[in-house]
């Protein structure tokens, strides 16, 4: 026999409403690789960048993706600080190592615009 004093339903009803806020807030919350790239780029607000703009410096391409400027860019790091690479050649694709001089930073200058000099 189930109980149905308006007690055991209400208690009940919270415990089921406590397990799906639960569920809830744990959906919500950001993912380990989030927070981790949230402690990254926290952190380099907090320190110069390793490169200098006019400078070349070659590292791998980690992945290609559309820029604000509306044309494909290579994504890569040079000593955790990410450079968007623009005009590079077609066929370039994730893993490649390239070339690059450093053009510009962004405002918080935690990460910077280059344009592709070579394959490296």
């Amino acid at each position: 026999m189930i109980p149905s004093s308006p007690v055991v339903i209400a208690a009940a009803a919270l415990l089921v409403l406590a397990v799906l806020l639960g569920i809830f807030r744990r959906l919500r919350a950001p993912s380990a690789d989030a927070r981790e790239s949230k402690q990254a780029h926290e952190a380099a607000q907090q320190r110069d960048p390793p490169v200098d703009i006019g400078e070349t410096y070659e590292f791998g391409v980690t992945e290609l993706t559309d820029h604000h400027s509306g044309e494909e860019v290579a994504v890569g790091k040079v000593e955790g600080f990410v450079i968007f690479t623009e005009d590079v050649p077609g066929g370039l694709g994730k893993g490649d190592v390239i070339r690059a001089k450093v053009l510009s930073f962004n405002d918080g200058r935690t990460s910077a615009d280059a344009t592709f000099v070579s394959r490296a």
